[in-house]
């Protein structure tokens, strides 16, 4: 979401955008969030069409979905956002308005393709969705949820090996990711437009900073982000707590699983804060960032964010992929528990190495992240598309 509201503020400024999406249960669960969300993003241009998804209405109605998609040609990726009257919607918003360009927001939305006849039409990938559900199956230790990953995965791999080079240019966030997709996916347009940072917004608040303190600020309905935390509480916090008594831990983020509520329940080191509404204090007061995410695709918006700020990171190399960091110099890299363990108590006993890692942090994001310049790019890609016969 991060990523899709600043490229779209970005695009704004030289564009009209007409928007059609969708809302979702899960992250706006009153209508007043609903309201809030979509007042945001008219900021950003015309709201045509507002839909809610099928699958939102109940959990019964999620798990038909998942069962049902079991028997059908497309993955449950696609067939989630189907629903009556969006293709209409589309098809009626490019024959009413001067529309040159489509951008489709992720591969689910593909699936409304060819309501977008004789415009150019742009697929945007925030993660190699295949390459991710099969990296989560072979995580996976259950065998009954093993097999249907597995069978997604596969199903998204044939499906965007039929969709993809339809499209006029499709983008990613990295490097990596697009030379995942064309190991998929051979002869596909590609071009690069990296996850950002707005830096007017994240940048180092100058707040005092609590000694031996670590955040973790992420959304925990993501299963990367509960795997990450359920690892870090089980097998680094129990000898960090030991070897360093008056640490803390602060854990940033909607939707907290019970089992994370009660743990951090009857401890005063360690918190838990559900969503909270402005992440950059809390970021600011910790000594140190900690992303033990060793699954998923695409770039970490929270790693970026933590650079702007200007924290000492602690990350897994997975968590960093497509970031243009250095082990050392501006992260540090950690697999393993001790790995973890010993980066977290060498920044936490100096100071002068926590700001150099913090600075170079900073710059690398000025240099490379800014939303402003990212944005750039892309106004530059949809103008060359449109003058492209």
């Amino acid at each position: 979401m991060q990523r899709s509201f600043n490229l779209m503020k970005e695009v704004s400024k030289y564009n009209r955008l007409y928007i059609i999406c969708f809302v979702q249960t899960s992250l706006q669960p009153t209508q007043e969030a609903k309201k809030t969300a979509l007042e945001g993003l008219s900021k950003t241009g015309d709201i045509i069409g507002v839909f809610e998804f099928d699958s939102d209405k109940s959990r019964r109605h999620a798990m038909a979905l998942a069962l049902k998609s079991l028997f059908t040609r497309d993955p449950y990726t696609i067939n989630w956002i189907k629903t009556e009257g969006v293709g209409q919607k589309i098809r009626d918003t490019i024959d009413s308005h001067s529309i040159d360009v489509v951008h489709f927001d992720t591969i689910s939305w593909a699936t409304y393709f060819k309501y977008a006849d004789g415009c150019k039409r742009v697929l945007n990938h925030h993660n190699i969705e295949s390459h991710m559900m099969l990296r989560r199956a072979r995580k996976e230790k259950r065998i009954i949820r093993k097999l249907y990953y597995y069978q997604e995965g596969w199903k998204l791999r044939a499906y965007e090996k039929n969709i993809c080079n339809k499209f006029d240019l499709n983008i990613t966030c990295s490097s990596v990711d697009t030379k995942r997709l064309r190991e998929e996916v051979p002869l596909t347009l590609v071009d690069e437009i990296p996850n950002g940072v707005d830096l007017d917004y994240f940048y180092p608040q100058g707040l005092r900073e609590k000694p031996e303190s670590i955040i973790f600020a992420g959304g925990l309905s993501w299963y990367p982000n509960v795997a990450a935390i359920n690892f870090f509480i089980k097998k680094v916090w129990p000898e960090l707590e030991r070897k360093t008594p008056n640490a803390t831990m602060t854990v940033v983020g909607r939707n907290p699983p019970e089992w994370l509520r009660l743990f951090a329940a009857d401890k005063t080191n360690f918190t838990v804060t559900g969503f909270v509404d402005d992440v950059r204090p809390y970021l600011d007061q910790a000594a140190v960032y900690v992303c033990p995410i060793n699954d998923g695709g695409g770039t970490k918006l929270k790693i970026l964010d933590a650079l702007a700020m200007g924290k000492a990171i602690v990350a897994h190399p997975i968590a960093c992929e497509g970031i243009d960091v250095t082990d050392g110099k501006d992260v540090f890299f950690a697999e393993s528990p001790e790995d973890y363990i010993r980066s977290i108590s060498k920044l936490f006993n100096d100071s002068s190495l926590r700001s150099s890692l913090g600075a170079a942090g900073r710059k690398l994001v000025e240099d490379k992240y800014n939303f402003v310049n990212i944005g750039k790019k892309l106004n530059r890609l949809y103008f060359e598309l449109q003058n492209k016969t």
